[in-house]
C-alpha cells in the first residue's frame, strides 16, 4: 500500500534533515584518502589550458562532477532541487533529482521534480528505486523520465536502507531482470546507482551481463543511509539497534571505484566525495567524474544557490589545480598518473583480485 501523502512529505523532508546535519555519516572512510597523486614540479603547463572537459554518457560536461540526486517530494525539496539546477547548468556539470517514486505515487507532486524551465541545458538524471521500478514496468518509469525531460534514468539499488527503514521493501527479487529490461527498452540511457553501500565486483560483473554501460559507485565513508533511517527510527527500536548494527555497512568509495572500472563500466564516483581533490584521486582510481550530495546540499543550506556556485567553482578549481600538479593536460589524464596507494586500500584490492 503507497504511503499517504504526508507520510512521504515527512520522509523526504526528515532524509534532507539528518542528511544535511551530518548526524548519519559513516564513522570509517571512502579511502580514497589512500590514493596519493605523485606531485610533478615542472609541469609545463599554464592553469587555463588544463582541460576538465568530460564525456558522460557520450554528452560533454564542462568539468568532471556531478550533483547527485537527493530530494524531491516537499516544498522545500522543490526549491532546493531548481537552485541545485541552476547551479549545474551555471557550471555546465550534470544534476540529479532523487527517487520520483513520491511522484509515481502522488503526481501532485511532479512539481517538486520539475527544474526544466530554470535549466533548460542541464545534464538531466532521472532517479527510480529498482523495485519501483520492477513493479511500475518500463513503460511508467519512461514517463517518469519524459516528464522531467530527464537525459538519463538512475535505477537505484538500496537493499540496506530499506532493511532499516520502517515499511521499507523486503523483495528484492526481479532486479536483474528489472534492470535488463529497462536497458533494452528505455528511450533515455540507464545508470544504475548505489546508496551508500558501494558495487562489489561481482554487482559489477553482474551489471555488465545486463547491458548496463554507465554506474554511479555511491560508496560507504559519506553519508550511511542505513544510519538515516537508524536516526528516523523510534530510540532502542529494532530498526535503531538493527540500524546502529550495520551503520557502517558496505564497500569504501575507492575500492567500488576499482571494481566498477575494472569491468570496463563508465564509473561515476560517489559516496562520501568531499573536495576537488577526492574528484581527482577517484578519477586516478578509473572514475570519469565525481559526484557528491550532501556537500552540495549542506553548501545549499548555508547560503543558498550562491554558496553553491561558490561551492562548485573551488571545487572545479581544485580539480584544475591537482591536474596541473600532477603535470596532467586534462583530468582525464589522471588515470594515468603516477600514484601511491596506501596499504588499506591496496590490502581491499589484493583480497578482491583487483589492481
Amino acid at each position: 500500500m503507497p504511503d499517504s501523502h504526508d507520510d512521504i512529505a515527512q520522509r523526504k523532508a526528515d532524509h534532507i534533515e539528518v542528511a544535511a546535519s551530518g548526524k548519519a555519516d559513516f564513522s570509517r572512510t571512502t579511502l580514497l584518502e589512500q590514493v596519493h597523486l605523485v606531485h610533478q614540479s615542472l609541469p609545463e603547463l599554464a592553469t587555463e589550458a588544463v582541460d576538465l572537459r568530460t564525456s558522460l554518457l557520450h554528452t560533454e560536461l564542462a568539468a568532471p562532477v556531478v550533483i547527485s540526486g537527493m530530494t524531491g517530494g516537499t516544498e522545500q525539496a522543490q526549491q532546493i532541487n531548481r537552485d541545485l539546477a541552476c547551479a549545474a547548468e551555471r557550471a555546465g556539470i550534470a544534476f540529479g533529482v532523487g527517487s520520483q517514486r513520491a511522484m509515481a505515487e502522488r503526481p501532485e507532486l511532479e512539481a517538486t521534480f520539475m527544474v526544466r524551465d530554470v535549466a533548460p541545458d542541464v545534464f538531466l538524471i532521472g532517479n527510480i528505486g529498482v523495485v519501483q521500478a520492477r513493479d511500475l514496468g518500463p513503460d511508467k518509469v519512461a514517463t517518469l523520465a519524459h516528464k522531467i525531460g530527464a537525459n538519463a534514468m538512475a535505477v537505484h539499488l538500496n537493499p540496506a536502507q530499506e532493511m532499516i527503514q520502517a515499511h521499507g521493501d523486503r523483495d528484492f527479487t526481479g532486479a536483474y531482470d528489472t534492470i535488463a529490461s529497462l536497458v533494452d527498452s528505455l528511450p533515455v540511457p540507464v545508470i544504475v546507482k548505489e546508496t551508500g553501500c558501494g558495487l562489489s565486483p561481482q554487482a559489477a560483473a553482474r551489471l555488465c551481463d545486463a547491458g548496463v554501460t554507465t554506474v554511479d559507485v555511491s560508496g560507504a565513508g559519506g553519508t550511511s543511509w542505513v544510519a538515516v533511517e537508524a536516526v528516523r527510527a523510534q530510540p532502542d527500536s529494532p530498526a535503531a539497534r538493527l540500524g546502529g548494527t550495520l551503520w557502517d555497512w558496505g564497500l569504501p568509495t575507492a575500492v567500488s571505484v576499482v571494481a566498477c572500472a575494472a569491468e570496463g563500466l563508465e564509473v561515476i564516483a560517489s559516496g562520501g566525495l568531499r573536495s576537488g581533490l577526492d574528484v581527482a584521486r577517484a578519477i586516478a582510481l578509473g572514475a570519469s567524474c565525481g559526484a557528491m550530495a550532501a556537500p552540495v546540499l549542506r553548501a545549499h543550506r548555508a547560503g543558498g544557490l550562491q554558496a553553491v556556485n561558490d561551492y562548485l567553482d573551488e571545487l572545479i578549481n581544485t580539480i584544475r589545480t591537482v591536474s596541473l600538479l600532477s603535470a596532467c593536460a586534462s583530468a582525464a589524464e589522471l588515470a594515468d598518473t603516477p600514484r601511491h596507494l596506501g596499504p588499506d586500500l591496496r590490502a581491499w584490492l589484493d583480497d578482491l583480485g583487483l589492481r
